[in-house]
């Protein structure tokens, strides 16, 4: 089977539906913990939401990033590097407000989901989307972000440096 018929076949099963074996709508209640941790409403925070093995792939490193306590410093700078006040009331498509983090668009296909975001950092536009994959038992095994425009990716590169120095990582 090719991977667009694969990817159609899937998507017929539903929005979040997982490939058989793997039970129910696993994504959906991992990226509905992932937006409760990110405003700062989940109990236990990325430890309960992480899987011990998981690889995150940064837009400012080259090489993937594997277990959750490298994992857990990278995604707490990024929290402090894109602020956000999370304003679900502004209009889709509008250039949000400087430190107006939000999701603008959310796809869920089989373990994966892709959520698009933008906000504004000194004055610049910053768009780009988390790809997020879980394991059966809802812990994310994968995070990967990528950003654009470059003047963003060179922004956020030099913010998110500054923040890791001060989290305590020497990468």
């Amino acid at each position: 089977m090719s991977h667009e018929r694969h990817s159609r076949a899937r998507h017929r099963a539903g929005p979040g539906a997982l490939p058989s074996g793997h039970g129910g709508a696993v994504i959906e209640q991992v990226i509905e913990q992932w937006q409760a941790h990110v405003r700062g409403e989940l109990p236990g925070g990325l430890d309960a939401l992480l899987d011990d093995d998981v690889v995150f792939y940064s837009p400012i490193v080259f090489t993937p990033q594997r277990g959750k306590a490298i994992t857990t410093l990278y995604l707490e700078a990024a929290t402090q590097t894109f602020p956000g006040d999370h304003d679900e009331h502004a209009a889709p498509g509008a250039t949000p407000s400087s430190g107006s983090f939000r999701y603008t668009k959310t796809v869920l296909a089989g373990d994966t989901a892709v959520l698009e975001f933008e906000t504004t950092i000194d004055g610049k536009y910053v768009n780009g989307v988390d790809i997020i994959r879980c394991n059966p038992e809802g812990r994310i095994i994968e995070f990967r972000v990528m950003i654009r425009p470059l003047q963003a990716v060179e922004l956020v590169h030099r913010q998110m440096a500054a923040m890791l120095e001060r989290l305590g990582s020497s990468d």
